[in-house]
């Protein structure tokens, strides 16, 4: 269980540096554009070249960890246990006791008539 957490936390640390780098470039492939020497790595094309390559490594680490974080929870879940525990004895209804009983409607008796209502004033 403590790998799991480790793990977690790893992942949370490669997801926010993910989203640092990510918004660190430009939506032109700019890179940090900070300018310098035009061949070195801190030129805008060096630094362009370093955070792609970056996000693409973060990106393989957090799919990666998502796979082992999977797997992990569901070794350690384990379906067996879960079916032992299982009670499959067939359950029987039992009447309810709070329940109102079924309501059948009286009859008259044969040869009287239901009685009529009288309209009163």
């Amino acid at each position: 269980m403590s790998l799991f957490i480790f793990l977690t936390v790893v992942q949370a640390i490669i997801a926010a540096a993910l989203v640092g780098v990510v918004l660190m470039q430009r939506s032109e492939g700019g890179g940090l554009g900070v300018g310098g020497s035009p061949s070195g790595m801190m030129s805008a094309r060096g630094a362009a070249d370093f955070l792609t390559r970056t996000t693409k490594w973060l990106a393989v680490a957090f799919v990666v960890l998502s796979i082992v974080l999977a797997a992990l929870a569901v070794e350690t879940s384990g379906g067996s246990s879960i079916d032992t525990t299982l009670d499959r004895t067939p359950v029987q209804a039992e009447p309810d006791p709070l329940a109102a009983p079924a309501q059948v409607p009286a009859q008259a008796p044969a040869g009287e008539a239901a009685p009529a209502e009288t309209p009163t004033e």
